[in-house]
């Protein structure tokens, strides 16, 4: 074999080479980016299961909040609904600006919301809807009591009750933020129930669950 037949199929070789290392470097790019993908997809998912979890903590805990005897303070709780319980005699403390997380509306607030034009400035709506549409939950963590600023405002924050302020229930780890509650009174004429709404965060502020259902406590 010539000299020239020798190097032309080394040159090929080389060619060949070549390639299959781009082929392999493509293929194990492209394996570490599904990697990668599917980890944040799972965490995603992770997180949001937190947050519906926390979420689920906070309308158990309202449910315990309405039925707050009158009287003593709760073992481990931040604040006292006083006269505000037991809930049946005390109606009227539910307030338009949802003061310590207790609402009341007439139906003609809920007839005219419309969450397509609503805004943060919006003067009906929905209580529980984001802030950014107008909705009451009061994003102003330092307004409220909680285990890191302890007993302020008891009687006069408005807007979502974080868990376990007024039934003094532990509160949920790993969490961004503490979930909380709203609480609506819906009524018409004689009867009435309460609508709980509340939301949970993840590991992230940004990743929440919103839950809501109705209770009637009966005494």
């Amino acid at each position: 074999m010539s000299t020239r037949t020798r190097s032309s199929q080394q040159g090929v070789a080389i060619v060949v080479v070549l390639i299959f290392m781009l082929a392999l470097s493509v293929i194990a790019a492209f394996s570490a980016r599904s990697s990668s993908v599917g980890e944040r997809i799972s965490r995603n998912m992770l997180d949001q299961q937190v947050a519906r979890q926390a979420a689920e903590a906070a309308l158990r805990d309202a449910e315990r909040d309405l039925l707050l005897p009158t009287g003593a303070m709760q073992t481990n709780a931040l604040c006292q609904r006083d006269e505000a319980r037991p809930v049946v005699a005390s109606l009227p403390l539910f307030l338009s600006n949802c003061t310590a997380g207790q609402c009341q509306f007439q139906a003609a607030y809920y007839d005219a919301a419309d969450y397509s034009t609503a805004t943060s400035a919006s003067s009906t709506g929905e209580p529980w809807w984001p802030v950014s549409k107008g909705g009451l939950w009061n994003n102003d963590w330092n307004t409220k009591p909680s285990r890191e600023k302890g007993a302020v405002n008891c009687t006069t924050f408005t807007g979502g009750v974080p868990l376990g302020v007024f039934t003094g229930a532990p509160p949920v780890a790993g969490v961004s933020r503490q979930p909380e509650y709203l609480v609506e009174l819906l009524r018409k004429g004689d009867h009435y129930v309460f609508r709980i709404t509340s939301r949970g965060f993840g590991y992230s502020p940004s990743t929440q669950v919103v839950l809501q259902s109705y209770f009637r406590p009966f005494y």
